[in-house]
């Protein structure tokens, strides 16, 4: 038995191909349609040159279409490579230029964009959602395949899907998973589905569809034959709505979408169904967990922790709660967890990605011998629980998502009335951490609001990259040599100037 994407969608055809799939917002989709649009679209898709190792880019926002170009490129043996529907006209042709694609998929929202794109790079550009956008109509094309599968014999150690973040200069880099790494992520062992998930229904997950957290959490319910059950926006009403409607089983949110759940109403939406509420991507703090479980007093709560590049690391169990706070758990199996002299998380899995798409030294930096290195420095008990103090890379883990401080300086460098800036990521209850400009101003200037840096930066750097805290410094530490910020000395000098 190969251990392919594919397969995890043949297993559900198998034994329950009437059984719901998917959901976003009041549409659904059973296995048996996701099985036949999904062949349909990797049709399409072959028709217009995807062939096996080649990279499918697909820039959209939440559709149940591209759970069938994912499934697609799986049995195709392409790479899917989803892109963030957030990224700014300049992010976004960076990131195709170095994907290179054969194939570029957008959605109606990023059509005229894509064409652009796609005519620059020469490659063709399909278009769902708006059969009167420039490019081909998926939608059309699609209806009119055939829904039969190709029967292409797929490795399961080729690359399956690319996660984009961000590189050692702000530039993308992909990580690449195969087939075989993909399965067994989704396999039991670490996340929502290590053990019994009580009830009967789906798992709403406020991930994107272009993050890795959002991607496991499907092949995770599809693994399971249960639903997977999308939202447009993370959201609460949007959360909240997905799970009542559907009787959800679980939910999983980082920490500051939970903070949005957990303010909303409690009556208007019904979550008796919910008997797995998850939460993670770093610590967590002990009141966000003593309020989850007030919202949800009939579900468990598990704290996950991983990464794109390994996938699950560790897992602390709802039972483990009480007796090790603030730790994220021990290693998630098949994995296993260890602490370098540094101080730095290594992790070895067979879930590990295959490397970085053309970026050897990240690659390098990365993954030693087999060994992924994390960048996160954490401290093992005797027992195996990890606990994270920090990170040795300056990347700022924010809501889920990597930034890195290059890009975002790059893109305020030219920020009216500053005369020096840098950035570091502050840590954050709600955002695990948050982004911050430290800038330097002349004599009796006040420091520039917030919305007024977001702003600036609007059309360069997408919403998440933007910083949400401005503090005003004396002068940016720097290395007398090379004139690089001394990032560590700038996070303790805001910490003083405002405590967090």
């Amino acid at each position: 038995m190969k251990l392919t994407i594919g397969g995890i969608v043949d297993s559900c055809l198998w034994t329950a191909p009437d059984d719901m799939a998917a959901t976003l917002g009041g549409d659904q989709r059973s296995f048996c349609q996701l099985d036949s649009f999904a062949n349909q679209c990797a049709r399409v898709l072959a028709g217009h040159g995807a062939g096996p190792g080649d990279v499918v880019a697909w820039w959209a926002g939440a559709a149940l279409r591209t759970l069938d170009g994912f499934v697609a490129c799986a049995r195709l043996g392409s790479v899917f490579a989803p892109v963030n529907p957030a990224l700014s006209a300049q992010e976004a042709g960076a990131t195709l230029e170095y994907l290179q694609p054969k194939v570029l998929v957008a959605d109606g929202e990023h059509a005229e964009l894509a064409w652009a794109l796609s005519a620059e790079l020469r490659v063709p550009l399909l278009v769902f959602g708006d059969s009167r956008a420039p490019g081909t109509d998926l939608d059309a094309a699609a209806e009119s395949a055939s829904a039969s599968p190709l029967g292409t014999d797929v490795d399961e150690l080729s690359p399956h899907i690319l996660y984009l973040t961000s590189g050692s200069t702000g530039r993308p880099k992909g990580a690449l998973v195969s087939q075989r790494a993909s399965w067994l992520r989704a396999s039991g062992g670490g996340g929502t589905f290590s053990g019994d998930l009580r009830g009967t229904g789906g798992v709403v997950t406020a991930f994107p569809l272009y993050h890795y957290g959002g991607w496991s959490y499907v092949m995770e319910a599809w693994h399971n034959r249960r639903p997977i059950h999308l939202v447009h926006r993370a959201v609460a009403d949007q959360v909240l709505e997905a799970a009542a409607r559907w009787r959800a089983s679980a939910l999983y949110a980082i920490p500051a979408v939970w903070e949005r759940i957990l303010d909303a109403p409690a009556t208007e939406y019904d979550l008796t169904s919910v008997r797995q509420a998850d939460t993670g991507t770093s610590s967590v703090s002990d009141a966000l967990l003593e309020r989850i479980k007030d919202r949800i007093p009939l579900s468990q709560t598990s704290v996950l922790y991983g990464s794109t590049e390994a996938g699950r690391m560790s897992r602390l169990a709802d039972h483990e709660l009480a007796d090790h706070p603030g730790s994220v758990g021990r290693a998630a199996a098949p994995g296993s967890l260890r602490i370098a002299e540094d101080g730095e998380v290594l992790f070895r899995t067979p879930g590990l990605m295959q490397g970085y798409l053309r970026r050897p030294a990240e690659t390098a930096a990365a993954v030693r011998d087999g060994v992924y290195h994390s960048g996160d420095v954490g401290q093992l008990d005797a027992d195996g629980y990890l606990y994270l103090t920090g990170r040795n890379r300056e990347l700022i883990r924010s809501g889920g998502e990597t930034i890195w401080p290059v890009e975002v300086e790059t893109a305020l460098r030219d920020l009216p009335g500053v005369t020096d800036l840098a950035i570091v990521g502050i840590p954050d209850e709600r955002w695990g951490e948050v982004v911050c400009a430290a800038v330097v101003l002349p004599a009796r200037a006040a420091a520039p609001e917030v919305a007024v840096v977001r702003k600036h930066a609007a059309a360069r750097l997408a919403p998440y990259k933007q910083p949400r805290m401005v503090v005003s410094v004396p002068h940016i530490p720097r290395t007398p040599a090379t004139g690089q910020v001394q990032r560590r000395a700038l996070r303790e000098m805001i910490t003083e100037v405002r405590p967090c």
